[in-house]
């Protein structure tokens, strides 16, 4: 109790950011996709210091949009879809920018005036011209964090595993014989443990790239004011800047990642670094590996921004009414541990934007309030891993050949399991029993 009450005397200790109601959609026409939401009432929207996006993206996507029930409804049905439809190597697939995501990309990429922020190249243009800015010495700041954030960060995407592993089997009926059943507290306890990691991989992230922004020279500030937040349009066509044959693939991705995020955390605000799309949560279930695998190794491919909203949409008229009520009942058993995250967010990005002055973050209060914040994504993660089975024994055979229809396979897509987006072996995953309530 004492733990609980710390974590909430540390995130009331910040101003809350808002949480406004969703208008309901007009009755005449059918509610727009989860991933083209539409725009709310007149908000504060973040305001990067860079020049704003001269289209509307910018009112399209706030996170009053993000945690609205129509934008989670979508998002929920698609993963369900993802979920009953996949299999392991599926779930397992996770972008690598979906960890320590305090620095406002996801903002920049999603308001994007050229739309151009779901493109594969999205990311290394702006990483490129990142690195361009920086000198040697700058640049090996970035070098030495990746080399020393490489174990960690295979660990986060491998500790996933075992969630990953008992939420399938949880829809497969395969339950230890003294268990009753997915066990909330434990899951909720692992998860917690999962986010101190990524607490941990931000607070280092931000420690390092607060002192490369505040080593910046006159010069490379007026560089980097020419890179427009919010237009990719403004960003030229850059060569590579290192040799990534001098390091692993992890490495180099890392380097990549630090670079990008270091351009939209400079460029960006705290409410861009609060910000977070509607899938960000409950990343177990395959959503990303229907979605997002199939653009791997495609140059210049673009993510449709449509699908999740219409497949979402499409899973649902597949259910009779008892199933789609076990969906959308969900919506309301997560509201209150989706409202808690927000505040959450913005009070670690806050701590972690210290950096950014020459201040110094409070690493305790980062890592207590990361913990919590996994907490409640791992009760969130329970809530859809129960839904989605209680629906899956449900459906019958016809159902089951229709939502086969509604999931789109290539052979040629990569089918994992994945180290993030990279295929790998299947890795040795320790006993998922304790998941369940089983006792080590």
């Amino acid at each position: 109790m004492k733990t609980r009450t710390a974590i909430l005397a540390l995130v009331l200790s910040f101003p809350v950011y808002p949480v406004l109601a969703e208008e309901p959609p007009p009755q005449d026409r059918p509610p727009p996709p989860r991933d083209q939401p539409r725009p709310p009432r007149e908000r504060q929207q973040p305001q990067p210091r860079g020049q704003q996006p001269r289209d509307s993206n910018v009112k399209r996507y706030s996170i009053e949009q993000a945690i609205s029930d129509q934008a989670q409804l979508h998002t929920i049905a698609f993963d369900a879809l993802a979920f009953l439809t996949g299999d392991f190597g599926y779930d397992t697939f996770l972008p690598p920018g979906k960890v320590s995501d305090y620095f406002g990309f996801q903002y920049m990429r999603d308001i994007d005036a050229r739309e151009g922020g779901h493109n594969t190249a999205f990311l290394t243009r702006i990483a490129h011209n990142m690195l361009a800015v920086l000198n040697d010495a700058q640049k090996n700041q970035l070098l030495t964090l990746a080399q020393q954030q490489e174990h960690d960060i295979q660990q986060f995407a491998l500790k996933r595993l075992p969630l990953i592993k008992a939420f399938r089997q949880n829809l497969n009926g395969e339950v230890p014989p003294s268990s009753k059943g997915l066990n909330k507290e434990a899951v909720m306890k692992y998860s917690a443990d999962l986010y101190q990691l990524d607490g941990l991989l931000s607070y280092q992230r931000a420690q390092m790239m607060g002192n490369v922004l505040r080593s910046l020279n006159e010069q490379q500030k007026a560089s980097l004011s020419r890179l427009k937040f919010g237009d990719s349009g403004t960003w030229p066509d850059m060569p590579e800047q290192f040799d990534k044959r001098s390091m692993s693939h992890e490495v180099n991705v890392a380097m990549m990642t630090y670079a990008s995020e270091m351009f939209s955390w400079y460029s960006g605000s705290l409410e861009a670094d609060t910000y977070f799309c509607p899938e960000r949560h409950g990343m177990y279930f395959g959503g990303f590996g229907m979605k997002t695998a199939p653009a791997m190794g495609k140059p210049n491919y673009s993510i449709s921004t449509t699908l999740t909203g219409d497949s979402g949409e499409s899973f649902l008229n597949s259910l009779n009414e008892a199933q789609r009520k076990s969906i959308t009942d969900l919506i309301a058993l997560q509201r209150q541990d989706l409202q808690e995250i927000v505040n959450i967010r913005k009070a670690i990005a806050s701590e972690l934007r210290r950096f950014l002055t020459g201040d110094t973050a409070d690493k305790n209060k980062v890592l207590t309030l990361s913990k919590r914040y996994g907490e409640l994504d791992g009760e969130m993660s329970y809530f859809y891993a129960s839904a989605f089975a209680n629906v899956f024994k449900t459906l019958t055979a016809q159902q089951k050949e229709n939502l086969g229809k509604l999931r789109s396979l290539n052979p040629a897509d990569p089918r994992g399991p994945f180290l993030y987006s990279t295929p790998i072996n299947m890795p040795v995953i320790e006993d998922t029993g304790f998941l369940f309530g089983v006792k080590k």
